[in-house]
């Protein structure tokens, strides 16, 4: 997978949260967008992943030799972030039988294999709605990092996680970085300290008027 944007920009209203960015994003490699909060590294993401429209500009996704439709590009990719919600109403077991019925997993993994990976064995049959923040995040990052995907979309990856569930993300990104491209918005240094590139989404900020 290679995602290509050209002069990408992105505003609300009148505000500009960044614009006149180009840049290439190549497969095998790990990519951090970098900035404060609010500096638009989200935004950014969920433009990437189709979430949300851009405001000028242009993005293209390229698998092998062939361009990708942007509204076909969810196919190819996961996406995890403090935004996004589960199914609270489904048990663990249930949720991995709804979420593979549209994401393989990598490496031939069945639903049980991945609740193991993920260390969730004990809570197999527990609604997630009745799950810790922390167990909610760490089957948000299993879901997205174990799925058969060639683009890996990683926003504040660590959020709601304690000490060993940081050690637990930087394990398996790092087992399952290899031949896709990964990008992750953050301003916390361990989530990205595997990340071979950086983009720092202020380079592109808008200065304001002068009125």
């Amino acid at each position: 997978m290679q995602i290509n944007l050209s002069n990408l920009g992105k505003r609300y209203n009148y505000e500009w949260i960044f614009r006149n960015l180009t840049y290439t994003f190549e497969s095998g490699t790990s990519y951090a967008i970098l900035g404060h909060n609010g500096s638009g590294k989200s935004t950014l993401l969920t433009i990437i992943a189709g979430h949300n429209l851009h405001s000028e500009g242009d993005i293209t996704y390229t698998l092998g030799s062939k361009t990708v439709a942007s509204d076909e590009a969810y196919r190819h990719l996961s996406l995890t972030a403090p935004y996004l919600e589960l199914v609270e109403e489904f048990t663990l077991l249930e949720m991995l039988d709804f979420h593979t019925r549209f994401k393989q997993l990598r490496h031939n993994l069945t639903n049980l294999e991945l609740i193991e990976r993920m260390g969730l064995q004990r809570s197999k049959n527990k609604f997630v709605k009745d799950f810790s923040s922390g167990m909610k995040q760490r089957l948000k990052l299993g879901l997205a990092l174990y799925s058969d995907t060639q683009l890996l979309l990683l926003d504040e990856p660590t959020t709601n996680l304690d000490q060993e569930g940081v050690a637990w993300y930087q394990e398996h990104v790092e087992l399952n970085k290899q031949g896709r491209l990964v990008i992750v918005g953050s301003n916390i240094h361990h989530e990205y300290a595997f990340c071979e590139q950086q983009l720092r989404i202020s380079d592109y900020h808008v200065a304001p008027r002068v009125r």
